[in-house]
């Protein structure tokens, strides 16, 4: 018996007991809807209108309009019926027409495709008139509502009133849009695109809850306001264009005669700077001028240079200012020397092979002797009277007299190991430094120092960082002298023959083992074993002839000239770099990029954050202290700063402002896919990566799933503890879409994947040359944070000088799991540390120990990504819809009312409450949920028909922050990238995967600074500004100082004092001591002569207060002989010493000053040396 109690209900206005609840809501009818077996409808194929019409009636809701109970509120407790039978996707296919039907009937709706936001005009059925197509219930807060899209309200008369012929009316006011609280409702905002030609027409975007402090955009200015505004001598430039090129250590040295320093002139002063390719020399009177031709890629903008021919890597850097050079140490154990005055292209003076390892250290003696460091704890002497007779000798006799340079040197390892014991540690001398005031070298291991008489080049005295004399004796290896020296691959020697050992073999079997036990102990050492934050990164003296040290743990350490430990001090945690004194200030270089200015009393003075990289080398040069940094840029700073002549500079600069501001545009193409491990097809590619616009010159790709599975886990979390990446599939996703992008001139610049997580970077080939710096990191937020199944990966890229990060995402999974994805988010975004793919210019230009130091190198304590100017994140978050059914979600999506699925988003949610993505936006969207989908299944129809029968979600989703912290700012140098959004899509055509890939194209303004013409403003300001010249000229003055003699006339053996008189009122006078005297060969020497003594050779004078200088004849031993002392100490017996004394006066805040002369004589007879003395430098060039 057919049952027709639908239709008697339908007459009544009572629901059929047997309906269904998700069927009453989700039913959308055609009037040419074939009808299946239904037992209302048994008695006939087709139905006929009528009939249509009667079961409408019956299965529509009649509710009274006041009524405002929800119908749909207990689902579960509906019986079963007929209608459970009905396939999945019945309501959502398309309609086929009955032949029965008196006319034709109209067009069926077509497949509702992947779509960008429709205009403003609401959605109706094919089927209604346009009259019927009822309103939208509004939305409970507008910041879901994109007004361009919502559905105008219906007139109050027509509200209430039932529209039978559209089911959609029953769609339910669901609890979480409408128990929204106002206090939350006003968290969120609605965003309209920012201001600008560029940006009309975008969309409106979904603002989270205001951000906390790291979450908010990072204060930018064109001249920053807690700092000095520094001279850039040579901007950062892109890090791919320093591959082999990068710069390592900084020296400056005058080329002025001392006829010139004595008259006063202004010394020629230039910065040279050691690198991977030689070694490079700036000009600082052209600091301020534009490059005469073009300069390569990455110095663009950098001050007019010359640079040397290509050398091997140099490691280090020793000015020379008696000889007016400079001296380069370099990887291949060559020490090379160059003149201060160039020419049209830097060439070396002089170069011979000093080690069998690289030159780790160059220190240059008051004697003009040449110390070097190298590996191993190998020191050597070069003797100044042998590089003296082989600077001036002819081109033609340059080989010659480099082979005899090699040949006059002592290697005080050698020197002062007795049976095979050294009392020095085996370990690399990364640091020398000579004391001209006490006539002193140090010398510096890892933790460890030892003291030189750098006259006799006796050991004094060995101590280590606490300041205790080290008795202990390395024992080396009488099989082999070199054992000490590390054998590394890039340094590689030929093996040295045994030699045959002086000691017997129980005496060798004891040094063997102990030589064993010390190799160990080095490796240690230098794996960063034990206490290896004290480690010696840096040290220098002061003017007042204290020693400063600092250490890898942040620490400075003050010593007095004998090895005495005083006092240490603590103001910052980041690792020390380097360390620089002028005057009474003690410039100290940070791992963090800092500056600290202290007191010579250790007080802390002022600082800043001078780079955004360690900061690698300092010197002092034409009254600017110079910093290099890890990134390759050169900056300098006033030796007066901070000071009055900063707020000058800073207010004309900011007035100077729209000289050198300039603004680039662009388009950024973001997508995102969880490939669900499986292998697209082309037409899927083709179909998600179609360029919307052909001025897009960015692609960012992030995948999920790309590989899972036990197994590659556990691989994949080993191959990432030892630094490996990447899988097959990684790589075939890498290159399908290469190939895709390569038809529009893009070419990969950056990549990183972390087990099914993977990012990549495409940029065409016109931009390549304003992209760079790419960085990558990886977080794993899976099993114990540790497994990549779960986490993040990024990438750090510089766009015209502006940092913007992109993070590809996949969060927990589950709808209950909100608050463990809200802990993935926050642990993406407080601990992803990003580094350059290959160990990159920094571990070599750094030391591991410091390295190890670098995190949150941004001069903050906050997250690496706060300090991005925009950050996009992407990704599969795994954000579900909450408190809906499956089939009241696929209700609403067959209608397209993504506005009302949007009030159950968990991601809008917990944005809108500020738990997650603080102070992140999303373009509002049109497109259908991009999960859970049947593979190779198109349109609607492929959602999940499983028996699990998954909630559609929008899991996938791109999230971005730019520079604005209101949604009316602009573009400026203050707020350098402001972005829109043109298009937020899915792509419903893709069917390889469970997920549907999303794409979001960006509009990026960007502003930025014209480096060139920033740094000719800067000079104009200091040479034109009358206040500003004025202070110079107060800084730049330096006192008078009265010497009380000039001609000495030493006696035996009896000291000489001279008197330098300050006869300033009020400023500080700083004097310098250098010597020059004739050699055995009639050539002049720079640097003392052996027999002369000075003390203080180097110190500051107090307004109307005198320095007593001493002068003394110093004993020549017959050691200093047999070692080969320099100096004009040889000849015979009567010989008359005679030395010149240049002591060059300055101020404490500039390096412009005023020479004097100083003539010195001694008459007396020499003594009587030992028969087996002799100078080894007078048997090589006598």
């Amino acid at each position: 018996m057919t049952d027709h109690r639908g239709l008697q209900d339908a007459q009544t206005g009572k629901q059929p007991p047997g309906y269904p609840a998700r069927r009453r809501q989700i039913l959308v009818l055609d009037l040419t809807l074939r009808w299946p077996a239904w037992p209302p409808l048994q008695t006939s194929a087709a139905c006929s209108p009528a009939l249509l019409f009667a079961a409408l009636v019956a299965l529509s809701p009649m509710a009274d309009p006041g009524d405002t109970t929800n119908p749909f509120a207990s689902p579960a407790a509906a019986v079963s019926s007929p209608w459970d039978d009905l396939p999945e996707d019945f309501f959502l296919s398309a309609s086929i027409s009955s032949p029965s039907h008196p006319h034709p009937p109209p067009p069926p709706p077509a497949p509702i495709p992947s779509t960008s936001p429709r205009p403003a005009t609401p959605h109706r059925s094919s089927s209604l008139p346009p009259n019927s197509t009822p309103s939208a219930a509004p939305s409970a807060s507008a910041s879901f509502s994109d007004p361009r899209h919502r559905h105008r309200a219906a007139p109050a008369s027509h509200q209430h009133q039932p529209q039978l012929l559209h089911p959609s009316h029953s769609l339910p006011t669901f609890p979480a849009a409408a128990s929204r609280s106002p206090a939350a409702a006003a968290a969120a905002q609605d965003w309209p695109p920012p201001p600008g030609p560029h940006h009309s027409g975008s969309l409106p975007e979904f603002a989270a809850a205001p951000a906390s402090r790291a979450h908010r955009p990072p204060v930018r200015a064109a001249v920053r306001a807690d700092r000095p505004p520094p001279l850039d001598l040579r901007p950062r430039p892109p890090r791919e264009s320093q591959a082999g090129a990068a710069l390592r250590a900084l020296a400056c040295c005058c080329d002025a005669s001392g006829a010139e320093a004595e008259a006063g002139a202004r010394l020629r002063t230039r910065l040279w700077a050691a690198g991977e390719a030689g070694v490079r020399a700036w000009d600082l009177a052209d600091a301020f001028r534009s490059p005469a031709s073009r300069q390569r890629w990455g110095d663009e903008a950098a001050a007019p240079f010359k640079e040397s021919r290509r050398t091997s890597p140099a490691l280090c850097l020793s000015s020379d200012p008696g000889r007016g050079m400079v001296w380069s140490g370099h990887a291949d154990g060559r020490i090379m020397g160059w003149s201060a005055d160039p020419g049209p292209e830097a060439g070396e003076c002089l170069a011979w092979e000093a080690h069998r390892g690289p030159v780790f250290a160059l220190a240059v003696s008051p004697y003009g002797d040449l110390w070097s460091g190298s590996e191993g704890g190998v020191i050597k002497v070069w003797y100044g009277e042998a590089i003296e007779k082989s600077l001036v000798s002819q081109r033609e006799e340059k080989r010659k007299t480099s082979f005899l340079v090699e040949r006059s040197s002592i290697d005080l390892r050698d020197m002062v190991s007795d049976g095979g014991a050294c009392p020095l540690p085996a370990v690399d001398v990364k640091l020398l430094l000579s004391d001209n005031s006490r006539s002193k070298v140090w010398s510096a291991g890892y933790l460890s120092f030892a003291l030189w008489d750098s006259c006799t080049k006796e050991l004094l005295k060995v101590v280590n960082i606490d300041g205790q004399v080290d008795t202990r004796f390395d024992i080396l290896s009488a099989q082999d002298p070199y054992s000490y020296e590390t054998k590394q691959t890039l340094f590689s020697s030929p093996r040295k023959e045994k030699a045959r050992s002086p000691v017997g073999f129980l005496q060798r079997s004891r040094n063997a083992l102990l030589g064993a036990a010390d190799a160990v102990r080095r490796v240690a050492v230098k794996a960063g074993f034990g206490d290896d934050t004290r480690r010696i990164e840096a040290f220098t003296i002061s003017t007042d002839g204290m020693i400063w040290t600092g250490s890898a743990n942040g620490s400075l350490a003050q010593w007095d000239g004998s090895g005495n430990r005083l006092q240490e001090f603590l103001h910052h945690s980041s690792s020390v770099q380097c360390i620089c004194n002028f005057g009474t200030r003690i410039w100290v270089g940070y791992m963090d990029g800092s500056i600290q200015l202290l007191g010579l009393e250790g007080n802390l003075l002022g600082g800043w954050v001078a780079h955004s990289s360690p900061i690698l080398s300092m010197t002092v040069g034409g009254s600017y202290i110079f910093t290099l940094a890890g990134h390759g840029g050169i900056r300098g700073w006033k030796l007066s700063s901070p000071g009055p002549l900063d707020s000058i500079l800073c207010s004309e600069l900011i007035e100077k402002d729209p000289s050198y501001k300039s603004f680039e545009y662009m388009k950024v193409l973001v997508g995102s896919w969880n490939v669900g491990q499986e292998k697209a097809s082309y037409e899927s590619l083709r179909a998600w990566l179609k360029l919307p616009t052909p001025d897009v010159g960015v692609v960012v790709i992030g995948l999920q799933e790309v590989d899972m599975g036990a197994g590659f886990l556990a691989m994949s979390a080993a191959k990432e503890t030892v630094g490996l990446e990447g899988s097959p599939n990684g790589q075939w996703w890498l290159d399908v879409i290469g190939q895709v992008l390569k038809g529009h001139s893009f070419v990969r610049v950056g990549s990183k994947q972390m087990a099914g997580l993977l990012i990549a970077i495409w940029v065409r080939i016109n931009l390549k040359q304003f992209i760079g710096d790419i960085d990558n990191a990886a977080v794993a937020c899976g099993l114990g944070r540790a497994i990549g199944n779960k986490g993040a990966v990024g990438l750090r890229v510089r766009i015209h000088n502006r940092s913007i990060c992109f993070v590809n995402c996949h969060f927990a999974a589950h709808t209950e799991a909100v608050s463990k994805r809200n802990e993935d988010f926050d642990h993406v975004f407080r601990s992803m540390t990003f580094s350059s793919p290959s160990n990159g210019l920094l571990i070599t230009s750094v030391s591991g120990s410091a390295a190890q130091l670098l995190r949150g190198a941004n001069g903050s304590e906050l997250p690496e990504l706060s300090d991005a100017d925009m950050i996009v994140f992407l990704g599969d978050f795994n954000y579900r819809l909450s408190d809906i059914s499956y089939d009241e979600a696929m209700g609403l999506v067959s209608q397209r009312r993504f506005d009302w699925l949007r009030e159950n988003d968990q991601l809008r949610a917990e944005m809108r409450s500020g738990r997650v993505f603080q102070g992140l936006r999303e373009g509002e969207f049109e497109f259908p949920p991009t999960y859970k989908f049947d593979k190779h299944i198109a349109g609607l129809s492929g959602y999940d028909s499983s028996e699990k029968r998954r909630i559609p979600a929008w899991c996938d989703r791109i999230l971005y922050r730019d520079s604005r912290v209101s949604s009316e700012i602009e573009c400026s140098l203050e707020c350098p990238v402001v972005c829109s959004i043109s298009m937020y899509d899915s792509c419903m055509e893709a069917t390889d995967s469970d997920h549907k890939p999303v794409k979001c194209v960006f509009n990026l303004d960007i502003a930025h600074v014209d480096k060139q013409t920033i740094r000719q403003n800067y000079g104009e300001i200091i040479t034109s500004n009358k206040e500003m010249l004025h202070l110079l000229q107060g800084l730049e003055a330096y006192p008078e100082v009265n010497i009380s003699i000039n001609d000495i006339i030493l006696h035996d053996q009896n000291p000489f004092v001279v008197k330098l008189q300050n006869r300033g009122a009020k400023e500080l006078a700083r004097f310098e001591i250098i010597g020059q005297a004739p050699n055995s060969s009639g050539t002049s020497f720079s640097g003392f002569p052996s027999w002369l003594k000075v003390s203080p050779a180097v110190g500051i004078i107090s307004p109307g207060q005198a320095v007593e200088v001493t002068l003394q004849h110093r004993q020549v031993r017959s050691q200093d002989y047999i070692t080969g002392a320099s100096g004009n100490s040889s000849g015979a017996a009567d010989q008359e010493k005679v030395a010149t004394l240049l002591v060059t006066v300055t101020g404490v805040y500039s390096t412009t000053g005023r020479g004097h002369k100083i003539q010195v004589q001694h008459r007396s007879r020499r003594d009587t040396f030992s028969s087996r003395g002799y100078n080894s430098v007078d048997r090589l060039f006598g």
